[in-house]
């Protein structure tokens, strides 16, 4: 009887992603071309916790014509910032049975401008991501080249942003696929941006594992180690590559349908709350994104339940 009414939850939370995507999800990322009013915004995308791509949202950041990584040896080249670093591209990923974060090197940012244009070379891959609000803590002096927050955004969410981060690095540089719990406005300065998504109703055919965190260390001989640590609890990531999912391993993803979009230079993605995201980038791209806390309502609810069910009846 209790395997029976198992069964059943297995089915029903299998057949839940795509009645959710019919009802919700679009076959492809919708384009605006202008930003919407603040009701617009609300209504339309983050009460329906749908993403879109927004034109002409930039066009009056003085960043859009000046920065370039010319531009930023000369305003910003001595200023040192904290860089990620790491064998492969990969910061905050599992690797064997390892969730590995990054390590950490405080560099000025001419460092990391000089691997990037190609004259000089540092042991790993470079990328300024550090998310602690960045811009302003590390880069003030860019502050001036854009706007602190989103007006049109900060009005419909009644809140200014968390964070405001600053992103470069080299095309190597790859976020793996996770989510988070903030709405989301990335906007690309210059080059573009790759973006794979899944709407949280997906998360039934989504893997997660409780992996024992690391971290990278840099040896002075330019060399990696992955160094435990050992007072954090284990945390549950996602080990699947969307790119290359080992379907032998997690059959289930074969089910998910991703949205693919690529955000060009001068372009701004809403990426909404508890979406999951893999990214990847052109070399070099200059972005800057705004993360506001999300509400924590009904529909965080839902998601939360969607979860544990997922884990509860095993699917996971």
């Amino acid at each position: 009887m209790a395997e029976a009414a198992l069964d059943a939850v297995r089915r029903e939370l299998r057949e839940f992603p795509a009645a959710a995507r019919e009802l919700s999800v679009p076959l492809a990322v919708p384009y605006l071309d202008k930003p919407p009013t603040p009701l617009q915004f609300y209504r339309d995308w983050v009460c329906p916790n749908r993403p879109c791509i927004i034109r002409n949202a930039l066009q009056h950041w003085p960043a859009l014509r000046k920065w370039s990584l010319p531009y930023l040896r000369a305003t910003v080249g001595s200023t040192e910032v904290s860089v990620a670093v790491t064998p492969d591209g990969y910061a905050d990923a599992v690797r064997g049975n390892r969730f590995v974060m990054p390590a950490e090197r405080r560099l000025p940012l001419s460092c990391v401008l000089d691997v990037l244009e190609g004259q000089a070379q540092h042991p790993g891959v470079l990328y300024v991501q550090k998310q602690c609000s960045n811009l302003p803590t590390e880069l003030p002096q860019l502050l001036p080249d854009l706007e602190s927050h989103v007006p049109w955004a900060s009005e419909a969410l009644g809140r200014m942003p968390d964070a405001v981060n600053f992103w470069l690095g080299e095309a190597t540089a790859v976020t793996s696929l996770h989510k988070d719990h903030y709405e989301n406005l990335y906007c690309v300065v210059s080059g573009e941006k790759r973006f794979l998504l899944h709407p949280p109703s997906d998360r039934p055919f989504i893997p997660y594992e409780l992996y024992t965190p690391a971290t990278y260390q840099l040896t002075e001989e330019g060399s990696f180690e992955m160094v435990d640590e050992e007072a954090m609890e284990k945390v549950p990531w996602i080990p699947l590559d969307p790119l290359a999912p080992d379907l032998a391993r997690y059959p289930s993803y074969s089910q998910a349908r991703a949205l693919c979009c690529t955000v060009q230079a001068g372009e701004m993605l809403y990426l909404p709350a508890l979406w999951f995201h893999h990214v990847q980038q052109s070399h070099g791209c200059i972005a800057v994104n705004y993360w506001y806390d999300m509400e924590y309502d009904l529909k965080y609810s839902y998601f939360q339940l969607l979860d544990s069910l997922t884990k509860a009846s095993g699917l996971d």
